[in-house]
């Protein structure tokens, strides 16, 4: 019996650790490109542990819904998720900074805002026991409607899509009416007439397939959002110093190839729609006068009620 235990022993000491895995909840579908990114990164992830951190992607709101995966991830009911950043901009004005009408309104503006942005980010989320871990910008966005439209006072009486705190400001300035519509739903609430204009990104256009249910667009470029994806500090604490840092590097890679795909996206789903039959015109003078003195309100009104981490943000931006 003893010429068998000592085999047995030796087996128990060489077998390798239980690969770890995790669940990644995303709010969005696998034809969006932050989809496509996500899976890369978990890819790279796998690759450079040799599988000993696994991420499964869940995309399209399947694990949790959007509203949810913030809080899903603090609770550590999953370790890791992706969400749109400035659906917190009720917790502090901070995260809302990307979404605000004409403050940074192309990739490079983007980028400066972020690097302002982004220690403040690090700290509010830090609170929360959160870690930012990258962040990708959607195209800048654009306006979807079923005529063209002029000026402003075009987009009176409006029913328009919502997805945040601040476009419910622009739409109920711009004299429209804000309705909280996911971007999966999007088809169905424009179907059932529920809304009836939205300002969102070509990415979202064109995998909604807009041209079922409107038939104009127009670049007029208001801001550039972005998604972003944290970890819980606990569990990423938890892992070996070398899963931490493929963690870290894939996150990287990550951020900097969502930024080129976002690029690419741009050019290809607004060539898209056009393909299948939506109207692509420039925005008139007039329209973008108008939407710009929204934008101006708007700061000042986000001024108003910003906390100083927001200010200082902003002073950063802007210096």
């Amino acid at each position: 019996m003893l010429r068998f235990a000592l085999p047995l022993a030796a087996t128990l000491v060489a077998a390798p650790a239980l690969a770890e895995t995790w669940d990644m909840p995303t709010p969005y579908g696998d034809t969006t490109f932050h989809t496509q990114n996500i899976r890369d990164f978990a890819s790279d992830v796998s690759a450079a542990t040799d599988g000993a951190l696994e991420i499964t992607v869940h995309s399209a709101g399947s694990l949790f819904p959007h509203s949810e995966i913030k809080n899903a991830v603090r609770s550590r009911q999953v370790p890791i998720g992706e969400f749109f950043l400035s659906t917190l901009a009720n917790e502090d004005l901070t995260f809302g900074m990307d979404s605000q009408p004409f403050l940074a309104t192309s990739y490079d503006e983007a980028a400066e805002l972020w690097e302002a942005q982004k220690p403040a980010i690090e700290k509010l989320l830090g609170e929360q026991g959160l870690m930012p871990l990258f962040s990708v910008p959607w195209p800048a966005q654009g306006l979807y409607t079923k005529k063209e439209i002029q000026s402003v006072e075009d987009l009176n009486g409006l029913r328009f899509r919502a997805y945040n705190a601040a476009l419910e400001e622009f739409a109920t300035l711009a004299g429209a009416a804000p309705v909280q519509v996911e971007a999966p739903d999007i088809p169905q609430a424009f179907s059932t007439g529920q809304v009836e204009a939205m300002i969102t990104s070509p990415s979202t256009g064109a995998n909604s397939k807009a041209w079922d249910f409107l038939s104009h667009y127009t670049p007029i470029n208001a801001w550039v959002p972005k998604n972003i994806v944290v970890v819980n500090q606990r569990v990423f604490d938890g892992l070996d110093e070398s899963v931490q840092q493929a963690v870290l590097d894939a996150a990287a890679a990550a951020e900097a190839r969502g930024l080129e795909m976002s690029k690419a996206e741009t050019e290809a789903k607004v060539a898209e729609l056009e393909e299948n039959g939506i109207t692509v015109y420039e925005p008139s003078e007039e329209l973008v006068s108008g939407l710009k003195e929204i934008g101006d309100q708007m700061l000042e009104n986000w001024k108003s009620s910003a906390s100083e981490t927001a200010m200082s943000a902003l002073e950063a931006y802007q210096q």
